[in-house]
């Protein structure tokens, strides 16, 4: 597997923003409300807890765990 060299800058909340957007579209986050202190509430299912991040950083790592997750747990196909 190639590694990925290391982000040159912090994510934007724009970039955090559409992330959250294909989340929520591809149904693998249940909901992904961005606050006005910065904060992004998200829950995987919708009676599931809430859980509360602290910025964009929080939410783009976020989207490269379940990114990893989905990759991973399929199977491979060659």
């Amino acid at each position: 597997m190639n590694s990925r060299p290391p982000r040159s800058s912090e994510p934007t909340s724009a970039e955090a923003s559409a992330w959250a957007d294909v989340l929520v579209r591809w149904r693998l986050l249940h909901a992904a409300v961005l606050t006005p202190t910065g904060q992004w509430l998200v829950q995987d299912h919708p009676y599931g807890p809430v859980r509360v991040l602290l910025g964009p950083a929080d939410l783009v790592a976020l989207a490269a765990t379940i990114q990893h997750h989905t990759r991973t747990m399929r199977p491979e196909i060659r």
